[in-house]
């Protein structure tokens, strides 16, 4: 009698721990919570991400990061967005399923780029696993005017993206652009108008309301 009433008394104290243990951190992906939001300061000196909408403490209230750089000057700007917190299990993701990455950009530079004697580097996004390249895509064609602009990259999933080892293999984002600043295309135009160039990023939060993540196909 005693036995039993010593295991019913330690089962109702661990009930609560293993409660607590099953809730979902928001900031953790899951089936149900799949989708990677994007965060940062305002310089772009410091890109973060997790799994929590509802969660932007930190990053730069506007909801972008920017550089700026002189008339003329190479526009580049090279930067990680890695999560702010490690896997605390390990991630599984259909091997026949789609990465859907949303980005929100805004670029002003020079139009033309000669790679025989200046640095052209296309915007490009590299998915990184760990330490391990996964897959690039470059956006050869995005606009260098300063409007704002949206990018989709879908990205077919194989067995090498089946499984992600907690605190080793966490996704990153990479972020690579370098082009030639704008120099006027006739006398005087950046005396009348603004030459400086740019490169601004998107947050999670901005304030366009436009969608800035990244949706894994998760699986239990």
């Amino acid at each position: 009698a005693f036995g039993l009433a010593l295991l019913l008394a330690l089962s109702t104290v661990a009930a609560p721990a293993s409660a607590q243990d099953a809730v979902q951190d928001p900031k953790q992906p899951s089936v149900d919570n799949p989708h990677m939001h994007i965060w940062g300061d305002s310089g772009l000196n410091n890109c973060w991400t997790h799994f929590d909408m509802n969660d932007s403490s930190g990053s730069a209230s506007e909801g972008y990061g920017e550089e700026t750089f002189g008339q003329g000057q190479q526009v580049e700007v090279d930067f990680s967005c890695s999560m702010q917190e490690n896997l605390k299990q390990d991630l599984y993701l259909d091997a026949n399923g789609t990465i859907t990455f949303e980005f929100a950009v805004a670029i002003y530079s020079g139009d033309d780029c000669d790679d025989s004697s200046q640095e052209c580097i296309p915007l490009t996004f590299t998915l990184m696993k760990g330490s391990t390249e996964i897959s690039k895509q470059e956006f050869p064609s995005v606009n260098k005017n300063g409007d704002d602009e949206l990018l989709q990259w879908n990205l077919n999933t194989n067995e090498t993206m089946a499984r992600w080892n907690k605190s080793i293999e966490e996704p990153e984002i990479h972020v690579q652009y370098s082009w030639p600043g704008h120099n006027g295309n006739w006398p005087g135009e950046c005396i009348l108008f603004d030459c400086t160039g740019e490169f601004r990023f998107y947050y999670s939060n901005n304030e366009n309301n436009e969608t800035v993540e990244v949706n894994f196909p998760v699986i239990n």
